[in-house]
């Protein structure tokens, strides 16, 4: 009898072991997968998520759904995704707010030590939006204009130490001029604001002002990046404008936890890149001005870690606080 509860004992240990490798080589996904973006719905980062996600469920045979966990400039989405089970399942997006916010707040996370970075979705200009009763229609009208009437002229951003923010403080910085900043909580609300006339201008990312610029609900003025956008070429560089040299683009990357199995990661930027470079995925994010990239886990980090040095540079340059 002895005998027998020994041998009991060991098919037991054999069969768990069984049990748990069968399990660990379960096929990912098997379930759900959460796409946490750092913003309300409505602006470039919602628009990007809701355009890949579809084509993205496709491709791994599970639903991703979009999961808007908004505020701090993407850090709460972003803590939210460090803290989170290391399983493939919950994924972030990630955006300027990722580079900037080591400068500007106190993280309870560490932004490249605690993420493993899956690829660089695509990159886009800011479109310098104003609303139809501002008079300036160039570049050199509205310097002007904010010349004679400093600190008179409104801005607004989606939130402190984004890219629609530091494209608006970059362009003071270099011209002299003097406005007003007016943050709101995401790209949403910040295009809502402007449409009702609450500012005047806004550096909104193309993807989100395009289709009221085309509507004729805004007016635009210029394009952020060094080059005019295909999507919008009737748009002139600012730097074309009379600020030469300007230049700065949003982007869109995913990331993990850090710890996220290599063969999830793997699997995570094989079907990324692929949706990416879907006719049905890359039309539409061009016809939104952005240009996809997709590049390697590698690639990616590289541009975090450039990012956040350029950035922190700049914030402490220009003495922008977190408010």
């Amino acid at each position: 009898m002895k005998q027998q509860g020994c041998a009991n004992i060991v098919w037991a240990a054999i069969l768990l072991v069984v049990a748990q490798t069968a399990f660990a080589q379960a096929p990912y996904p098997t379930r759900p997968i959460r796409f946490v973006i750092g913003f309300p719905p409505g602006g470039s980062n919602d628009i990007v998520a809701r355009v890949l996600a579809p084509k993205l469920s496709e491709n791994l045979g599970q639903q991703v759904v979009v999961d808007n966990r908004g505020g701090a400039n993407t850090a709460i989405a972003t803590e939210l995704v460090a803290n989170a089970a290391p399983d493939g399942y919950t994924i972030l997006m990630n955006a300027p707010g990722h580079s900037t916010n080591p400068a500007l707040i106190k993280l309870n996370f560490d932004s490249i030590n605690d993420f493993a970075f899956i690829t660089l979705l695509g990159k886009a200009p800011n479109l310098l939006s104003v609303h139809p009763s501002f008079p300036p229609k160039t570049v050199k009208e509205l310097i002007a204009l904010s010349k004679k009437r400093p600190g008179e002229v409104n801005y607004g951003s989606s939130g402190i130490g984004t890219s629609v923010h530091l494209s608006a403080e970059l362009f003071q910085y270099m011209t002299g001029v003097k406005w007003t900043h007016v943050a709101y909580r995401g790209g949403g609300p910040g295009l809502v604001a402007l449409l009702a006339g609450e500012v005047s201008l806004y550096f909104g990312n193309l993807p989100t002002m395009i289709r009221q610029v085309r509507a004729g609900k805004l007016r635009g003025v210029a394009v952020s990046s060094l080059k005019r956008s295909p999507a919008a070429p009737q748009y002139p560089t600012i730097a074309e404008g009379g600020v030469p040299g300007y230049e700065v683009s949003t982007w869109w990357g995913i990331a993990a936890p850090v710890k996220t199995p290599p063969a999830i990661l793997d699997r995570l930027h094989k079907e990324t890149v692929r949706a990416l470079h879907s006719p049905e995925v890359s039309e539409r994010l061009r016809t939104l001005g952005a240009e996809t990239v997709g590049n390697t886990p590698e690639q990616y980090a590289a541009y975090i870690r450039d990012e956040i040095a350029k950035w922190g540079k700049v914030i402490k340059a220009a003495g922008i606080k977190a408010q």
